[in-house]
């Protein structure tokens, strides 16, 4: 059975500008908190978290869609990447992402699904907030 991690989440800010936020390592190191690569290029590569997040930008539709490759430390060498699909949308005055990510392994499900309500949208929320 594959594992998919569902979330939506809407923030104080135009679904474009969260875009923008997302693909700008500058913006993105200020709502996470560490140095990120990343770009809104297709084949680009994306590491953040000091290394312990990598994948690849598999395709970029500014300012709607973002597709990446992604995995953690805690995928075994044998585990294929997972798949990661952010996307942006208008909710009233505001912006919301829908995020689907699939194939995250057991071993990593829980943490992971955990890792982004906490190291992404509360951060995120915050950032947009001060």
């Amino acid at each position: 059975m594959r594992n998919v991690i569902y979330k939506t989440v809407v923030l104080k800010a135009t679904p474009d500008a969260l875009f923008d936020m997302y693909v700008d390592p500058v913006l993105h190191q200020a709502i996470t908190g560490l140095p990120v690569t990343i770009s809104a290029e297709a084949g680009a590569e994306f590491e953040a978290f000091d290394g312990a997040l990598t994948g690849v930008m598999l395709q970029v539709v500014k300012p709607r869609l973002i597709v990446q490759t992604w995995r953690s430390p805690a995928f075994a060498a044998d585990d294929p990447d997972s798949i990661l699909i952010l996307s942006f949308h208008p909710q009233g005055e505001h912006g919301r992402i829908e995020l689907v990510h699939l194939d995250v392994p057991d071993q990593d499900y829980e943490e992971v699904k955990l890792g982004w309500r906490e190291k992404y949208f509360e951060p995120w929320r915050e950032f947009l907030a001060s």
